[in-house]
Order: structure tokens, then sequence, then C-alpha cells
């Protein structure tokens, strides 16, 4: 097998050549901190497109290569999506665009970014040739505000906000997710189109105990609109796999989650959601895509004990349905490539 079969193979419950290895839900790049004779690509079955970036996010882009990286901010790619929605967190009392919204008027006149401008579409499809060429499978991720829909609208309302007006202001809160739902469901058309493999959404509605807002209000508000999107790729490309992104635990909305078609989950952070309980509870039905490391793991902990933390996985979750990955970002500064390079390595050894 391939990665791009055995990504698949997994994704559909079942049991490839051996366990697969990702790097997150998004496209990560180790070129900066692996050593350059170290075949780092080799190592993985998959990866994910980037976006062709705006002539306004490339000019940002080159304006901050001079200064260091702010971790109150983000990297300069959030930075400049921030800039594209009006978000401002270095401004606590600005930092909600829509925060000061007093009707549902002000909501509507609100001049959301075009983020289905044809510039995302340009080189997307000789990318996914590229990976294939490779071996790999090919995800793609949709372009947003943090997250599809709920984290998206808190972003815009204030978090505070947004909650009330799923409960006080119910039509506000219609409003604001089916403009971003249209968003959504016009770029995940695109890559369908352009031959993704894997669908990745994102939307950060767990907690570190429980979630954000109950399952009965996600399933309300969220369900609906995610199950949309998810047609709507599918309706290009019938055999395209979706996985489904938070931090936290949210678990109580996973038979939600297979029931609109999500093959896979991620990351299952290990501090957060119990991954064998879950598979002892769904079985095959649901792939796991993460599961390796809590939040200090691969900042602090050993090469030995991380190569030891896999083979656990994989003993524990068994090679049915399993794509392993990092629980948390490799973006950290103060990640040592020695710990990435034992995951990768560890994967391939005891996969």
């Amino acid at each position: 097998m391939d990665g791009r079969e055995r990504v698949l193979v997994a994704l559909d419950g079942g049991t490839p050549d051996r366990v697969p290895c990702a790097l997150n839900f998004y496209h990560v790049d180790l070129s900066e901190i692996a050593p350059p004779d170290y075949a780092w690509e080799s190592l993985i079955d998959v990866q994910f497109v980037r976006l062709p970036a705006s002539p306004e996010e490339e000019a940002l882009r080159q304006a901050g290569l001079p200064f260091s990286y702010d971790t109150r901010l983000g990297n300069f790619e959030q930075m400049a999506t921030y800039q594209q929605w009006s978000y401002r967190p270095e401004t606590p009392d600005q930092r909600n665009p829509l925060a000061r919204a007093q009707s549902l008027q002000d909501l509507e006149a609100f001049p959301f970014p075009d983020v289905g401008a044809p510039y995302l579409v340009e080189g997307l499809e000789d990318q996914v040739a590229q990976l294939h060429k490779r071996g790999l499978a090919a995800g793609g991720n949709l372009p947003h505000l943090g997250g599809e829909l709920f984290e998206a609208a808190w972003r815009l309302r204030g978090l505070e906000n947004f909650l009330l007006d799923l409960i006080e202001r119910p039509a506000w809160a219609d409003f604001l997710l089916d403009r971003l739902t249209e968003l959504a469901c016009r770029n995940a058309a695109v890559l369908a189109r352009a031959g993704v493999d894997v669908l990745s959404l994102d939307d950060d509605v767990g907690a570190p105990v429980t979630m954000m807002i109950g399952p009965e209000t996600w399933g309300r508000f969220f369900k609906p609109r995610m199950a949309k999107i998810i047609r709507v790729a599918r309706e290009i490309q019938p055999h395209l796999r979706v996985i489904f992104h938070s931090d936290g635990n949210y678990a109580p909305i996973i038979p939600d989650l297979i029931d609109i078609g999500v093959n896979g989950i991620n990351p299952l952070q290990p501090d957060h959601m119990d991954a064998a309980r879950i598979r002892e509870r769904f079985g095959s039905s649901l792939a796991l895509w993460g599961t390796v490391g809590s939040q200090t793991t691969l900042s602090f902990s050993t090469p030995q004990s991380i190569r030891r933390e896999v083979a656990e996985r994989i003993q524990i979750l068994g090679r049915e349905g399993l794509i392993l990955s990092p629980a948390y970002d490799l973006g950290e500064p103060d990640i040592p490539w020695a710990n990435v390079a034992a995951f990768l390595e560890a994967v391939r050894a005891y996969g």
C-alpha cells in the first residue's frame, strides 16, 4: 500500500498494512526545524494542500518577516486572516467586529470577506496531483476565522454575545451561521473539485471537561449546517472522506457526527478525551486521527517516552481505523526536533 491507500482504508474503518502517520489535520511543513538530510516527508502518509494567499495576505506576510513570532496573535497567516475579517485580537475593546450590533440589520450590513475568491482555486488541482504522485493522501481545509461555524461566529460577535444569541436571539444566530455555512459550502465544493481525498472540518466546541455548548444546542444550530457542507462536497466527489476537528472534549456529539457522515475525528487529546472508551463504544464505525501526546508531551517529554506512547496507542486502540498524529500542534517554539523525529520513527517502527 502507498500512503494514500493506507489513509483511505483507515478512514473507512479498515486495517491497512501499517498504521498511517499524519502531522496534524492541516498542512504542516517541518523543513525549518528538521535537519536538511532528514527525509521526514517519507515518513508521513497524508499532507494537506495550501490555499494560495491573496495579494493582501502576501503583502502582510512580507511586512511581518523582520519581526519575531508573537504567540499572542498567532502566525502571519492567522494575522492575515484576522485582518480579512476585521477581527482584532490585539485590541481587546475592538476585538470582535460584530460585538456592538444592535439589530439583525447590523449583522446583515457586515461586509463578509470574499473567501471564495478565484485566486483560491489556482494550483489546487496541481497540488493534489503532486501529492498523489508521491503516494500521499491529499487533505484540504476550508478558509475560515478559526473554525467553520461556532468559532467563527463567536469571534465575530464575542463569545458571551454569541452564547446569548443561541438562547435569546436565535434569529441572529441563524443568520450568522447561514452566512458562514454559505461560505463553507462554496469552498468545500472548490476542494472537492480539486480532488482532495480528505476534507477537514474544524470547529472548536470542546472544553477541557465538557463542551462549550450543550449537545442539544449543537444539534439545533450546527448539525444540519455541518451536514449541508458535507453533502455539497460529496455531491461533487461521492467518495470524499471527512474528518472533524475540535480541541477539548466533544464526546457527546460523536453520534451526531457519525450520523452526518463524518469518517474520523481529531485529535482526541489524551488529557481531555478517552480514545480507548470511544473505540470500545463505536468500534470501526469511526476512525481515530491523532491521540498522541498531552499538551506538554512533545515539548517536555523524552524521545523514549514518546516512542513508548506510540506503541501503547497502537496496542490499546488497535490498527483498525487508526491514523496516528500529534494531538497538539508541532509549531510551538519549545518542541525539540528529537521529539518530533521520535514520533515519526515510532509510527513507522511499531505501526
